[in-house]
């Protein structure tokens, strides 16, 4: 798994394997998500738009959206609210202005309840277009406001004016009607002047005149997130990291799964692989207490990394394999045959493969099975055996752990002739000879002691 890329499929063996687990995590995420929304307020949002008359560059308006909450605005409105404690700075986070088609500015304002949203987007607004328009300084100084009628009565005095020299003017090339169309042409430019001049001063007035375009809609939902959605979130966060823990795990783990490296491991060479029928839940660690009952109860107690078992073949070519492991076993050992069969304790797939492999022996070799402690592995002394024999699943033990068990072998003067990988396969039936799986234990007790002890 570690050096496999992430597909589709290993996602769906995760849900499909851990679909418990999964369940169970999302069913806390969305605990989380729910006990999340009771501690943060509810919250509604709503916005009142306020039109720009004139012609607005896209700058002139990003400006304006700043003034809308600018501090000066935001304390004004607080003031205008009239709720204790409330300042301008407390209205930053809740109040928000942007510029819109259409030479628009939308505020936008919230709150934790409708009403008061629908009174702070109004209020916003009202207090932007007041201090708008004393920046603009409409409506305040009398005598800006009366510029713009002067100018038009300059205009209407300087076309009076160029009438009037117009018919006067001697048609000749006179030195007089010379000055006389002369003085014309500076008129002419000072009412264009003029002109230029009452334009602007209209826009001044226009652009100052800031309309609020009706009063903002009362909001009918909470603003997000709502509780919904904190649960809904939460839900899919818890669900989404035990699914990229699983991965991680997978991605870290340092268990050996080929067979070069388990002989490596072992400093032994691999005499062949079996099969195991039976279901996988069959082959769950065993373990008494109430951490194995939660482990079976949220199904965490079986491999999920583990390939889906291949259909097995027919009884008799099962057998083919673990007499073909016998078969091997003669021809390295001398007479008698005597082997101590070692199985990693809570490998239940491998303790399976060696209670049959000693039923399939018929005495020749003689095995004894014993499960020996992975974390403080410690093999019986020499009896009667020649040598050790380790069977073991694929996948399930680090290389520390088998050179731990290779270790105790030294240390009982064992020797390890050799290694028997246990792959777990589909069961088709009985055996040909109609004897169950389930009764190869009693064979055992022909040559060996399943549990450990001497035949």
């Amino acid at each position: 798994m570690s050096d496999d890329t992430i597909r589709l499929v290993t996602i769906g063996r995760i849900i499909r394997r851990r679909w418990r687990l999964l369940t169970v995590l999302t069913m806390v995420g969305a605990l989380v998500g729910y006990g999340t929304s009771l501690l943060l307020p509810p919250s509604y949002t709503t916005s009142a738009s306020v039109l720009l008359p004139g012609a607005w560059q896209e700058r002139e308006l990003l400006t304006q959206a700043q003034i809308a909450t600018s501090s000066v605005v935001l304390d004004r409105t607080a003031a205008t609210l009239g709720r204790p404690g409330l300042s301008g700075t407390d209205l930053r986070d809740r109040v928000a202005a942007k510029a819109a088609d259409g030479n628009i500015i939308q505020i936008s304002g919230t709150d934790d309840t409708p009403a008061h949203a629908q009174r702070l987007a109004d209020q916003v607004a009202q207090q932007f277009v007041t201090y708008a328009a004393r920046i603009a300084g409409s409506g305040t100084d009398p005598e800006a406001a009366a510029q713009p009628e002067a100018l038009r009565q300059m205009v209407v005095q300087t076309s009076r004016r160029i009438t009037e020299l117009a018919d006067a003017t001697d048609p000749g090339q006179t030195v007089e009607s010379v000055q006389t169309r002369t003085e014309l042409a500076k008129l002419r430019t000072s009412l264009q002047e003029a002109i230029k001049k009452l334009d602007q001063a209209d826009a001044s007035v226009s652009r100052a005149n800031m309309v609020v375009m009706g009063q903002a809609a009362r909001p009918a939902g909470q603003a997000p997130p709502t509780r919904t959605q904190l649960i809904g979130a939460g839900a899919l966060l818890f669900f989404l990291c035990a699914v990229i823990g699983h991965l991680a795990a997978a991605r870290m783990s340092r268990r050996l799964r080929t067979e070069p490296e388990i002989a490596a491991a072992l400093g032994s060479a691999l005499l062949g692989t079996v099969d195991v029928p039976g279901d996988r839940l069959a082959h769950r660690p065993r373990g008494r207490g109430p951490r194995a009952g939660i482990r079976r109860l949220l199904g965490v107690d079986v491999r999920w990394d583990l390939p889906t078992p291949r259909a097995s073949a027919d009884e008799a070519g099962l057998r083919i394999r673990y007499q073909r492991v016998c078969g091997r076993l003669r021809d390295a050992l001398p007479s008698p045959r005597r082997l101590l069969v070692v199985v990693p304790e809570g490998d239940e797939l491998a303790h399976g493969a060696a209670v049959r492999l000693a039923a399939e022996s018929g005495g020749d070799p003689l095995l004894r099975v014993v499960d020996v402690p992975v974390s403080r592995p410690l093999v019986p002394d020499r009896d009667d055996e020649s040598a050790v024999l380790v069977v073991l699943s694929a996948g399930s033990w680090t290389a520390g752990e088998l050179a731990g068990i290779a270790e105790a072998c030294a240390d009982a003067e064992q020797q390890v002739v050799g290694i028997v990988l246990a792959d777990p396969v589909r069961a088709r039936g009985t055996r040909s000879d109609d004897r169950p799986l389930e009764d190869a234990p009693a064979a055992v007790a022909v040559g060996a002691d399943a549990a450990g002890g001497a035949a």
